[in-house]
C-alpha cells in the first residue's frame, strides 16, 4: 500500500479515525495547520478554496473559515460557500492540536442544527516523514452517520491529497 493512502476505521461508533503518511517532516506538516497562509494552499476538497481563513492559534483561540467551490465542473454547487468554525482545546507543537469543529455562518455564529465535533490531530515523527492520525468524536452514531453520509472520508481524502501536494512544493 503506497503512503498516499488513508486508512480509515471506526470505533465505538461514533468515533472516525484517519490515518495517513505524509513524505514531509512532522514541522512542516504542523506548520501546515498553524499558519493561515499555508492552509489557503491545500484546506478543502478538489475544486474548493478558502476565501475566509481567521486563525487565533492557540487555546481557546477560534479559527474561523470559509470554504468555497470555485469549480465549474461540481455543477449545484460550484459558488457555494461552508461556513466552520473550530475553537482551540489544547496544542501541543509541534506533537498536536485539539480543537472542536462545528458548521457556522459568516457572523461566526454556530449552526446548532448540524454536529460538533471534538477533532484531535495527532503528528508522528517518523524521520523524513509524518504520520497524521485525525481522530473525530461526534455526539452520536447518527452523527457520525450525518457527515458520512455528506462524504467526509472522500473529501477529507482530496484535502490529504491536496496537503501532501502542498508540501512537495515547498520542501
Amino acid at each position: 500500500m503506497s503512503n498516499s493512502h488513508m486508512l480509515s476505521r471506526v470505533e465505538d461508533n461514533r468515533v472516525l479515525i484517519l490515518e495517513r503518511t505524509f513524505d514531509a517532516p512532522r514541522d512542516l506538516v504542523f506548520k501546515m495547520f498553524k499558519e493561515p497562509e499555508y492552509l489557503k494552499r491545500w484546506w478543502g476538497p478538489k475544486g474548493w478554496e478558502l476565501p475566509v481563513c481567521q486563525m487565533d492559534f492557540r487555546p481557546g483561540g477560534v479559527w474561523h473559515y470559509c470554504m468555497k467551490c470555485v469549480d465549474q465542473g461540481q455543477g449545484p454547487f460550484y459558488g457555494m460557500e461552508s461556513w466552520g468554525k473550530g475553537t482551540y482545546r489544547e496544542i501541543r507543537e509541534p506533537e498536536k492540536i485539539v480543537y472542536v469543529d462545528v458548521f457556522s455562518d459568516a457572523e461566526g455564529h454556530t449552526n446548532e442544527d448540524m454536529p460538533a465535533t471534538d477533532v484531535a490531530l495527532e503528528f508522528v515523527d517518523m524521520g523524513s516523514k509524518t504520520k497524521l492520525i485525525n481522530r473525530s468524536v461526534y455526539s452520536s452514531e447518527e452523527a457520525l452517520k450525518t457527515v458520512l453520509d455528506m462524504g467526509m472520508e472522500q473529501g477529507i481524502s482530496e484535502t490529504w491529497d491536496r496537503l501532501e501536494e502542498a508540501l512537495q512544493s515547498l520542501k
